[in-house]
């Protein structure tokens, strides 16, 4: 991992988003943006699976049956885990539950779903949406990535901008805010499960996934770690536009202050 993408690392686990969720508005504001990467998380999955495994018929047998496993195991996980009732669910639907326990707004990721799964074109669903444009931006740049049709980048994007990442920012949201057990109960264990399965499982093996999908080519190495270092900096613009909203939130209002 070269320095670069250590230091943006770094500056992710020390934003001043973590310093900033105090209330459980401050935590309702984060899951409004934070819920679009939930989102669109899947699709890397799914680039991932349809690439690394045998989607089509007739089957014949994948290229790498370990990172064929590792990813299937990501998908099992992803879009049929168990809640914390022992239900069956997506993490995605998972996140939405724990929006609705708070309190927080989903009308903006409901009104998202609802074009996409109508046939609208991803790029321009994103383009209706009435959100901070460092949001839009962030999942642009998956999906543009994912255009690219060349696995290693998307491997990379995956494991650097959000699986090899996910275990440190949520315990740094953990850490800030201890989850009540009536009115967070579902948003604590999305986070703890997600800390679970990304640092003791998911996260080590998807950095081996990079390093085998990159092989001894030197281009290929270098053009992963260009995207691993997009990722993370629109990993960090997705936490200044949460952050600046929060901050905001707590501003006086333009009536108040006039008077």
């Amino acid at each position: 991992m070269n320095k670069e993408i250590v230091d943006l690392r770094q500056q992710l686990i020390d934003h001043k988003l973590y310093k900033n969720l105090n209330t459980i508005g401050d935590i309702r504001i984060l899951m409004e943006s934070h819920v679009f990467a939930a989102w669109d998380f899947m699709s890397l999955v799914k680039a991932l699976q349809i690439s690394l495994t045998t989607i089509s018929v007739p089957w014949t047998p994948p290229r790498n049956a370990k990172l064929s496993r590792f990813i299937n195991e990501i998908v099992w996980a992803e879009e049929s885990d168990l809640n914390e009732l022992g239900e069956p669910k997506s993490h995605f639907e998972m996140y939405l539950d724990a929006m609705q326990q708070l309190g927080a707004n989903t009308t903006e990721i409901d009104a998202f779903i609802a074009v996409i799964k109508n046939g609208t074109d991803v790029f321009e669903g994103l383009e209706l949406l009435r959100i901070d444009r460092r949001v839009v931006d962030f999942m642009k740049f998956t999906f543009d990535v994912i255009k690219t049709n060349k696995i290693h980048l998307v491997a990379s994007a995956f494991t650097f901008g959000r699986e090899e990442l996910i275990p440190d920012l949520f315990l740094s949201i953990l850490e800030k805010y201890d989850a009540d057990e009536k009115q967070s109960s579902k948003l604590a264990y999305y986070l703890k499960r997600h800390i679970e399965l990304d640092g003791d499982e998911h996260g080590p093996i998807a950095l081996k996934m990079v390093t085998i999908l990159c092989g001894d080519d030197e281009e290929s190495r270098e053009e992963s770690q260009k995207i691993a270092v997009q990722a993370l900096k629109h990993r960090i613009l997705l936490w200044d536009a949460i952050s600046d909203s929060i901050e905001q939130s707590h501003e006086p209002s333009k009536s108040l202050a006039i008077a």
